[in-house]
């Protein structure tokens, strides 16, 4: 039997041994979806599409390119939720998930996967160009592929690497309107792969114990919790530079700049304060609350600086 084929039987036996529960609902089909991270990245979708449209908006477009991005994010963390069944049995945080407990089963799951990619795909490629959908593909193969079944088992790079996949949301809305990789695509992109690793070491050093358990190689359970405090700085230092660009480039205007300067140095602040907080666990949810908040006010800033421009 081939790795490939050990790893399936040994997952559908993990899962058939979860504790029987009542069969799943509406809401177990919601939230294998993970609702939250859609929401984020909606934000960020519809950030990319009006920043290169600058009021100039075809609305039918802007709804299907946020349909049709919502479908493959969703897609993708499903399919997520298909491929760690048996390591989310593991974790307190995720043995309660729909797969773990047998509500719903690996085979609808993975289908239900597979039918949210192709038709966000298909909504992508006819209605928002081809840049949009070959966007929407990398996404999901470097979330899927390189994060999930690869470096998520085997690489404390799994973060930063899979930070790619998160920061294409703002760059499908974008290319859709422009229909090319430009300059702007290429700041938002910089904007999401700089947001993701710090984002979600705060999480992890918060969690640490349950990825340990679940056999997770992050960065805070095999180099330590002060080594991870160190590796956020430079993605932090390097995000006050974004605002700069958008706005030397003529993307943005000077309330972008003041604000989301402010909001970048605050946040570089908050994490430097982790080298001489007394708890750790407070200061790591501090940093991940606001590193949420300050992606959604990037986003809204972008928005209101083309009303002010």
């Amino acid at each position: 039997m081939d790795n490939s084929l050990r790893y399936q039987a040994s997952s559908d036996s993990a899962t058939r041994s979860a504790p029987p529960m009542k069969s799943g609902t509406w809401k177990d089909f919601i939230h294998i979806t993970k609702p939250g991270i859609l929401r984020t990245n909606l934000i960020a979708v519809f950030g990319g599409f009006w920043l290169a449209s600058q009021w100039d908006v075809n609305y039918g477009k802007m709804l299907l390119t946020l349909l049709g991005t919502v479908l493959i994010m969703a897609s993708s963390c499903v399919f997520n939720n298909y491929f760690d069944r048996e390591l989310d049995l593991k974790m307190e945080r995720t043995r309660n998930r729909s797969l773990p407990t047998g509500r719903l089963t690996p085979k609808v799951v993975l289908s239900y996967a597979i039918i949210l990619g192709v038709l966000g795909l298909s909504v992508l490629f006819s209605f928002s160009g081809a840049l949009a959908g070959l966007c929407g593909m990398f996404g999901m193969f470097v979330y899927v592929i390189m994060y999930t079944l690869w470096l998520k088992r085997s690489s404390t790079w799994s973060t930063s690497i899979g930070g790619l996949s998160g920061a294409m949301p703002p760059v499908i809305g974008y290319v859709a309107v422009t229909g090319r990789m430009d300059v702007g695509a290429w700041l938002l992109l910089a904007m999401l792969f700089l947001w993701q690793p710090p984002h979600f070491w705060a999480l992890a050093i918060r969690r640490v114990e349950d990825y340990r358990a679940g056999g997770f190689p992050l960065l805070p359970v095999v180099k330590g919790i002060e080594r991870t405090k160190v590796q956020m700085i430079p993605y932090l230092i390097l995000q006050i530079f974004v605002p700069v660009l958008m706005y030397g480039y003529g993307y943005a205007g000077i309330f972008y700049l003041t604000v989301s300067l402010i909001l970048s140095v605050l946040w570089l602040y908050y994490a430097l304060q982790g080298f001489r907080a007394q708890n750790t666990d407070a200061w790591a949810k501090k940093v991940f609350l606001y590193s949420i908040n300050y992606l959604s006010l990037s986003f809204i800033l972008m928005i209101l600086d083309t009303v002010h421009k």
